[in-house]
Parts: structure tokens; C-alpha cells; sequence
């Protein structure tokens, strides 16, 4: 489930970069703009993973030995 919420994640990422950058909603660009359903179902399940995300900051690390 990480794993997918983190290529979820990282999918975002590009969309919002290329929104910034140059204008260009490249989820709704290939799935038939932002309003159909293909394209609302990418962004929400864009969104969830970013949220399922966040328990990341919750998990033990492992310790790393300075030596």
C-alpha cells in the first residue's frame, strides 16, 4: 500500500509541476478534462494517497550509528 500511495504521490507531484511550470493539467489533459469521471477519479485517488502519506511521519525510523 506505500508503495502505491507513493507512486500516487509522486504522480500528483508532476501533475502540480507542470500545472505550475507551464499551465498544462496533464490528468485531465489525457483523461478528457478536469470535470470527467476518469480524471476525478485519478485526483481523488490522488489525494488519498497523500493523506495515507502523511502516517509516514508517524513511523519509527531506524537509527542511524554516527561513528
Amino acid at each position: 500500500m506505500n508503495v502505491i500511495a507513493l507512486i500516487l504521490v509522486i504522480i500528483g507531484a508532476i501533475n502540480w509541476g507542470s500545472i505550475g511550470l507551464f499551465g498544462v493539467d496533464l490528468v485531465a489533459m489525457l483523461f478528457g478534462g478536469q470535470l470527467s469521471l476518469m480524471s476525478r477519479i485519478i485526483f481523488t485517488l490522488v489525494g488519498l494517497a497523500g493523506l495515507w502519506s502523511i502516517s509516514f511521519f508517524f513511523k519509527d525510523s531506524p537509527i542511524i550509528d554516527k561513528e
